[in-house]
Order: structure tokens, then sequence, then C-alpha cells
């Protein structure tokens, strides 16, 4: 635990030694008896809450009773409401309560294959990540975290560089200080190794957070919080920048270190964030720019089209002028950006299914392919499992979507959590819980829901 002044109280009235920093204590008990253990800074003294005798069985009620009734202000009633909600748990539990803002996951160093050099600091919060755990909580009709996301997001707008950019990912509190750090004295988990802290990832360029930050905008406008003065010039400084920075290369969502390309889920995203901002200014009347927004979005639909297909293997590809699949484009009708039944989306669909699906599982890209810049591979992505549930059902293929998704619900833990990734005997790998993979299961959840009452026509 480490500091002089952390101690170790029990209940059960047990000597600790505290010499040197640590706790360590040794007792038995009967069957039937119990101890308390509080972990408090020792220079309360008895001036401690926690002196008090009932201290543990009140915290212990008052904790429980918070949860139980946060859960109870869900609006979903429909199936696998335990694994939905305890998801939901998962992303309030990732959410600061002083800040508003939402980490990506608890942990750093988890790897993403035993042994390898994959092992990344999670505990920061991505604008990507948190503005997809809005559209979570939305949907679940937790309103108050996706308003108090807002109310953070439009500080860092106020603050953003004079020519609109953002960073793409912050600490909780807002600053953007991760420089990224190996510490070659820890040895890993299961020897994977190096531990890094901190993440490089801060400097890269990642258009896509834009039509990420648009969409949570939007639908916060709409089922929450309207935005405010400040948040939506932020917005305009930020789309004048994108207006004449859309088609540059970027590192993109998965954050590659292989050097910038022109990936599709980048253009598909910036694409989202023109229409999102056109609908936004025009639904609430709000001055902008709109034929210079119309114009741009407009380009990028047709760019996509044309750059992005690949006739000879019927699929949109990872980026301009490669072969590679990339199961980020399972994104594109669930952001509407085509028809979930569009030929050239089924036919898409069929080549993900073919190509990057093992069993029920799907792998963002092949990592064989070097796109990445890294050694080594990775297990199959969650995430990108759930996304390819969603589209199966989108599509009208619901009964095997139903399949796949209750056959991923089976590699939970005995508490139904997920870490980012799953390897080749089920076996979790990556950070932990993960709110990526949490996200995408509500929002499976709930469209499939749907679809199997027949209601899929009014998500």
């Amino acid at each position: 635990m480490g500091g002089d002044n952390l101690a170790l109280r029990l209940r059960a009235s047990v000597p600790v030694d505290v010499s040197n920093g640590a706790a360590v204590a040794e007792f038995d008990l009967a069957a039937g008896e119990s101890a308390s253990f509080i972990l408090e800074d020792a220079s309360c003294g008895e001036n401690s809450i926690s002196a008090d005798p009932g201290y543990v069985s009140a915290a212990f009620k008052e904790t429980s009773d918070y949860w139980r009734q946060w859960v109870r202000r869900s609006t979903y009633r429909g199936r696998w409401r335990e694994i939905v909600n305890r998801s939901a748990l998962a992303l309030k539990l990732l959410t600061s309560s002083e800040h508003g803002s939402i980490i990506a996951a608890l942990t750093f160093g988890l790897p993403e294959e035993i042994g390898g050099i994959r092992n990344w600091d999670y505990r920061y919060t991505w604008l990507r990540d948190a503005a997809f755990t809005i559209y979570a909580f939305l949907r679940l009709g937790h309103v108050e975290e996706a308003n108090a996301f807002v109310r953070w997001l439009g500080e860092r707008g106020s603050r953003c560089g004079a020519d609109g950019t953002l960073h793409l990912m912050y600490t909780l509190d807002g600053r953007a200080v991760l420089t990224e750090a190996e510490l070659p004295h820890l040895r890993g988990y299961r020897g994977s190794a190096p531990v890094r802290i901190g993440n490089a990832a801060l400097k890269q360029l990642q258009l896509d957070i834009y039509g990420e930050l648009m969409d949570a905008l939007y639908l916060s406008d709409k089922y929450g919080e309207q935005v405010s003065w400040q948040t939506w010039l932020g917005i305009t400084r930020s789309m004048k920048w994108l207006t004449h920075n859309w088609q540059r290369p970027d590192e993109g969502i998965w954050e590659v270190r292989g050097g910038r390309r022109e990936f599709l889920y980048s253009r598909l995203m910036c694409w989202v964030a023109f229409d999102r901002a056109i609908r936004l200014a025009r639904k609430r009347g709000l001055p902008a720019p709109l034929v210079d927004w119309l114009e741009t979005r407009d380009a990028i639909y047709q760019e996509i089209h044309a750059k992005f297909w690949d006739s000879q293997q019927g699929a949109f590809v990872q980026s301009k002028g490669s072969t590679a699949l990339d199961a980020s484009c399972l994104l594109m009708p669930l952001v509407r950006f085509v028809s979930p039944t569009d030929p050239r989306w089924l036919s898409t669909l069929k080549a993900i299914g073919d190509r990057l699906l093992d069993d029920s599982l799907v792998y963002r890209y092949s990592s064989d392919a070097g796109i990445d810049g890294l050694r080594g591979g990775e297990g199959t992505f969650n995430i990108c499992t759930f996304w390819y549930v969603e589209c199966l059902a989108r599509a009208g293929d619901v009964k095997q979507a139903r399949f796949l998704f209750e056959k991923m619900l089976g590699y939970a833990n005995h508490v139904g959590l997920f870490s980012e990734e799953l390897g080749p005997a089920g076996e979790h790998l990556g950070n932990f819980p993960q709110a990526f993979t949490h996200l995408s299961l509500i929002s499976a959840a709930y469209y499939l829901d749907r679809a199997l009452s027949g209601q899929e026509g009014h998500s």
C-alpha cells in the first residue's frame, strides 16, 4: 500500500504492524464471525468517522442503496436486463463524479497477447470512448451522466487551440499531460513487457474524434441538456478546422504506430461530424456556415464510395489504396451512413464474416498485414464482435445475431465483466474492465431486443 500515513484497522481488535509503511496482521475467525477492514488516512486518529462502531454497516448499506437506486433509474426493460445493467454499472464506475469525464479502462499494462509488447495505459479520457459511452448512457435513460460529460467537454472546447483542434485524450481533470514511459523494473503480467504508463498516442492525429463528439453532442442535445452558447462556439471552431483538414492521413481509431494513412473510418466519422453539426444547427436555429458544411459532407460521402470501395472483393477497405479489411467499417450502418441492407454493405458484411470472424468472434483487422507497426498479434476485439451482432440484426438476420450475442455473453467473467479482447481459449486480454466492450454490448442488446419485439423501425 505504501505511505507512512496508511494503516489497516481491524474491528476484531487485532494488532497491526505498520512499520516501514507495510500493514501485516494475522488472526483467526471462527464460524459465524466476521472482520471489517477500513483503509484510511491514519492521521485522522480517533476523530475519523470510522471510529463509530456502526460505521462499517452503515457505510455498506449506504453504498448498496446508492447503486441499487442508480440502476433503478434505467429505462431499459428489455431482454438480458441483468447483463445490460451490469455493463451500465461498469461504465458508471469509469465515470468521474467530480469532473464528469469518463476513462477507457481502470488498468494499465495488461497485454493484448500474453508475453507480447502491446501493453498500454488506458486510465485516461479518450474523447472517442467517452462519446460512445454517452450514447450508451442515453440509451438507458441515464441522462445525468451524459449532461455532466457534455459540460466537461464544453470546458475542453473553450480551451481548445486557436484553430479549434482538440486533444484526443485527457486526464480526468482535463489536462493533456500523458507522457509515455516504460517501467523496466516490472516484469509485466505473465512476463508481458514492457509495462508502460502514460500514452504516446496523445501526439497522434485522429480525425474521427470530431465525428464521435458531434454524434454525442447531437444526441445529448436531443435527450438531455441543450448545447450552450460556449459549447457551440467551440463546435464551430472545430468544424472550421475540419473543413480544411478532413483529407489528411492520420493514425485512425486503432492508433497505429506504423505511419499515417487515409483511413476509411476517419473519413466516415468526418462525414458524421458534418452531418450531425448540420442537423443540430437546423434543429436549434444556431448560426453556422451551412453551405460549406453541406458541400464538405457530400464531398466526403462521394469520396468514400469512389475511393474506398474495392469492386474486386466487393467490400469497403481499411484505407485508400489498400485491400485490407477493417472491422471499424461496421459503424457505417450504425451511424446511418449507409443502409443496413444496401447491396454494397451486405457484400462488405459478408467479407468481414469470411475473413475477420473466428467462430463467433471478430478481429479488428489482420495483424499479419503489419498495419499497426507492432510485432506480435492480439486477440479478437470485443467491441467489433458486438458491432457485428448489431449489423447482422439490422440487416435482418436476427436469429443469427441473437445466437452470436448470447454466445458472446458466455465469455463474461463471473460478475459479468469483459476485457478489451478475447484470446484463442476465451481468456480475457487487454485492459479490464473495458468501456468499449460494455458500451457496445448495451447498444447491441438494445437494438436486438427491439428487433426481436418487432420494434426495430423505431430505434
